[in-house]
């Protein structure tokens, strides 16, 4: 048996575990395992004499991924992305955020689930983690649009969506991971995220106004805001705007010259801030421990699942999988951009069933190498790439539609992790009425998609300055 023909067994192999319910980290580590013990025993005739050596090397082989690998310094912005969103929650930044929102926006139709979306979107400024922002805004934003008479199912499902921005809007876990699957450059990611994740945010305000137009009392207008009122709730939520723009700065420096510093750098002092805000504002030590406990376990979940996969990453160099799979996209008889959308499709299906991460980690070692094939290579001029850009900027723009993707991922049934979380937070609220409330956003979430594809400057026009 070749190679190749070892990695699709194994592979299906671990798709069965997945869809059987086996965690991403364990199913991928094993695979990862049992196919270097093939693969190595093949090498050996199936000599079972030579069956513990080929166990043995695969053990050692695998057992040099995860030091190797997660000892970057990149990975590093993960868990204090994560706690920047935490201490602002306990720092009640959150809170303002929301009720900035409302009293500038809440007068037009669908007002505070326009609010609402606004006020994650702000939030997922200073979070990189979709779940977090959802779990914060079930119990502060429903409440208040229940009480105004909205549908449960509608305002459960406007949390839910409008929670996947934190995917896009930096800083973002998932594009940190992607940086480093795929090893492109972080900072030039994280600014590629900043303009498709307001993009989206005003694609699902506009079609919250829509309903809210057409469907008779579907979304009540909250009124009677004086302007006072509307200035007084600016500066409870600046120092979300500061911290913004001390983690863009040391991506890009707006006022031209070399950046600040590196992401890294940026992230842990966005924290530091952070921290010191959510002290000044009350915050004592039961509230820093759950703090520093919820990104504790968020951060190892994420860090088992790039361990497990980065041990079946390794596999796959072995198997010769993803040169395989590019040599058999580019033979196909197609347009390079009608395979895209397929391969768009397909993580839609695929995100059914998985979680967004493990999603991403799981199918970039295999995808990413035919999508830059198709493009014509990672070293070409835009003349002559397929979809008009060079390798640099096709890596970035495919990143952030993946990723987007991901964040579709994160509300489709029957696996959506924050209908989930929604759901878990509001004892009032089942998980089929989040599913049936965050219907509405599979259009929204299309249109953006067909945008991203349709007009990529939309994403590469704010990297490209910093190149």
């Amino acid at each position: 048996m070749t190679p190749v023909e070892i990695g699709l067994w194994v592979t299906g192999g671990m798709l069965v575990l997945v869809v059987l319910g086996m965690r991403v980290a364990f199913a991928a580590a094993l695979a990862g395992v049992v196919g270097l013990v093939w693969i190595f025993w093949e090498k050996k005739d199936y000599e079972a004499a030579e069956f513990a050596w080929a166990l043995t090397v695969a053990v050692k082989t695998a057992g040099q991924v995860p030091h190797g690998k997660v000892a970057s310094q990149a990975l590093s912005l993960i868990p204090t992305f994560i706690l920047i969103g935490y201490l602002a929650y306990y720092a009640g930044l959150t809170r303002a955020l929301f009720e900035a929102a409302k009293r500038w926006v809440a007068w037009v139709p669908g007002g505070l689930a326009v609010s609402t979306v606004f006020a994650t979107a702000g939030f997922a400024a200073v979070s990189g983690a979709s779940v977090a922002t959802a779990a914060v805004f079930a119990r502060i934003a429903i409440p208040e649009m229940l009480a105004v008479g909205y549908d449960k199912r509608f305002a459960a499902g406007v949390v839910a969506a409008a929670g996947t921005l934190a995917s896009l809007i930096p800083p973002s876990a998932i594009l940190v991971i992607y940086a480093i699957i795929v090893e492109q450059d972080v900072g030039k990611l994280l600014l590629a995220g900043f303009i498709p994740g307001v993009f989206s945010a005003f694609v699902y305000t506009s079609l919250i106004v829509i309903l809210a137009l057409t469907i008779k009392g579907f979304g009540p207008p909250v009124t009677g805001f004086t302007w006072r009122q509307r200035f007084q709730s600016l500066p409870p939520a600046l120092p979300i705007v500061a911290v913004v723009l001390i983690i863009i700065g040391f991506v890009y420096n707006p006022f031209g010259g070399d950046a600040w510093g590196t992401p890294t750098e940026g992230g842990a002092i966005g924290a530091f801030i952070v921290f010191l805000m959510a002290v000044f504002r009350g915050m004592r030590w039961p509230e820093l421990k759950d703090a520093l406990l919820e990104t504790a376990k968020l951060s190892v979940m994420i860090f088992s699942i790039i361990w497990g996969v980065l041990i079946y990453v390794r596999f796959l160099g072995f198997a010769d999988l993803p040169s395989a799979f590019s040599d058999w996209i580019t033979s196909l008889d197609y347009s390079p951009m009608l395979i895209l959308i397929c391969i768009l499709l397909a993580y839609a299906v695929l995100g059914m069933f998985m979680d967004a991460i493990g999603m991403l980690l799981l199918t970039l070692p295999v995808v990413y190498p035919a999508v830059m094939a198709l493009n014509g290579g990672e070293f070409v001029s835009a003349d002559d790439s397929a979809f008009g850009m060079n390798g640099t900027m096709c890596a970035i723009w495919f990143g952030i539609l993946v990723v987007k993707m991901a964040e579709f991922c994160l509300i489709t049934p029957p696996i959506g992790l924050n209908c989930f979380v929604v759901a878990g937070v509001r004892d009032d609220v089942s998980v089929q009425d989040v599913f049936r409330g965050v219907m509405p956003f599979f259009l929204a979430d299309g249109v953006t998609i067909a945008l991203l594809v349709a007009f990529p400057w939309i994403v590469l026009w704010l990297p490209s300055l910093a190149s």
